[in-house]
């Protein structure tokens, strides 16, 4: 042990030239030593060596294995590989989000001796309530970060899923500020908003006179993406007839401009999201099956907040700065218990807008549940079930196949036979509606005979 001992100095002199916080440890979870940069970061006040690493990062007194963590030291012993894992770690800033490797080093018989712990903070997430970015630290909110700063260095396209509200852009501009090109262009293209005849226009852009009004050349958004991130949000609601264009650009990233004759190039990170699911999309082909696997190179599940409501008073707090225009509120006990136990149709987005009303409605600087009761609304189910005689309704528990067939009926009814237009708001492919409706028309014509 003695030879181990002499070399350690060697090893804490290597490590101090890195820039990243790294640790040296025992296979007992013991800090042997810790560079500058550890110091600085973690621990600026008292030395490191000697603790024990749970102590100083999660001020546990057992080891993150045996309280309910994935650790990478033990997972490190196990395999005799490197592992790494997120956790939140204590810093003189608070709760951070801390990407964690674990590396064992080996002497010269090939027995490990010792385990280096390199950290590097998730400076777009945070652990406490922070003015902007990520906020969380929910098993659920973890395991999604963790995915997204596995794959944020790469070069795969990620496919972010998840509700309406639950904060998928911000996961995106995450991904861009910890990828290759964090000083390039991050541009977010919302796919719901383009129409049919303006898709082309706005994503490739055109040249002057393609078209009537055309009077300059216009830069597409993927021209303005190069060398950085393209943003498709709410990529499941480009029309199907569109997909292909989109198809041409990601395969040979090439593309003209309306109106244009010159193939030009472009090169950019792709990063999609969508409330929809795409998988059900490609079998029923309302989403084009090869599209849908070059976008989802890399699936994330971006959580709702019924699945995170832990994070819920993190959040409330991190709202408060950001909407109370520097007035100092604070909620009561009862207040965000009511919170926690509310459903939220909008999840995130929802919580913000009632925290910033409910600040609007407090007389004083505590916020109690009395703030949040002229706040109630029907839900979009409630709207809907109580919505007028030409409503869809299902009365009682029916074959699947029988309620498509009716439905499908309603609806062809409800737009006066527009086949054009209910193969549309349905996200159906004409031939996949004419199918149906063809099935339909023969059931219901075997029924009467």
């Amino acid at each position: 042990m003695n030879s181990h001992s002499k070399s350690l100095p060697e090893l804490v002199s290597f490590l101090d030239a890195f820039p990243e916080p790294r640790i040296i440890m025992d296979a007992n979870y013991r800090i042997v030593a810790a560079n500058k940069a550890y110091s600085a970061a973690f621990s600026p006040n008292r030395a490191v060596a000697g603790l024990h690493c749970y102590e100083v990062s999660h001020r546990f007194d057992a080891p993150c294995d045996q309280t309910g963590e994935p650790c990478p030291l033990r997972m490190s012993q196990e395999s005799g590989r490197p592992q790494r894992v997120l956790h939140c770690h204590h810093t003189p800033k608070g709760e951070e989000h801390v990407d964690v490797e674990t590396t064992p080093i080996r002497d010269n018989c090939g027995d490990i001796v010792f385990f280096v712990e390199t950290m590097r903070v998730v400076k777009q997430a945070s652990g406490h309530a922070e003015s902007e970015g990520l906020v969380g630290s929910s098993p659920k909110f973890l395991q999604m970060l963790a995915f997204a700063v596995r794959v944020a260095p790469t070069s795969a396209a990620v496919l972010l899923q998840g509700e309406t509200g639950t904060g998928k852009e911000l996961v995106a501009k995450m991904l861009h500020e910890k990828g290759s090109h964090p000083n390039g262009p991050f541009v977010p293209v919302d796919c719901s908003g383009l129409t049919e005849s303006l898709f082309e226009s706005e994503l490739f852009g055109y040249e002057k006179g393609a078209f009537t009004g055309a009077s300059h050349r216009k830069m597409g958004l993927v021209e303005a993406a190069n060398g950085g991130t393209l943003f498709l949000d709410e990529v499941g609601d480009i029309p199907l007839s569109l997909q292909v264009k989109l198809l041409r650009l990601l395969e040979s990233g090439t593309y003209r401009r309306v109106g244009g004759v010159d193939i030009l190039r472009t090169g950019f990170r792709l990063v999609c999201a969508t409330h929809r699911n795409l998988a059900q999309m490609v079998e029923k082909e309302t989403f084009r099956r090869d599209l849908y696997y070059r976008i989802s190179t890399f699936p994330i599940q971006v959580p709702n907040l019924a699945e995170r409501k832990t994070d819920i008073p993190m959040l409330v707090t991190a709202f408060l700065k950001r909407v109370a225009d520097g007035q100092d509120f604070s909620l009561t006990p009862q207040a965000i218990q009511f919170l926690q136990q509310r459903e939220y149709s909008g999840n995130i987005r929802e919580l913000r807008n009632i925290i910033e009303r409910a600040t609007i409605l407090a007389d004083g600087k505590t916020i109690t549940e009395k703030q949040f009761e002229p706040m109630a609304q029907p839900s979009p189910s409630t709207v809907l079930a109580a919505s007028s005689s030409t409503a869809f309704i299902v009365d009682e528990p029916a074959p699947l196949e029988d309620v498509e067939r009716r439905y499908i009926a309603w609806a062809e009814s409800m737009v006066r036979g527009n086949r054009e237009d209910l193969a549309q708001r349905l996200r159906l492919s004409r031939r996949t509606l004419f199918r149906k409706l063809a099935k339909s028309s023969s059931c219901s014509t075997s029924e009467n005979n």
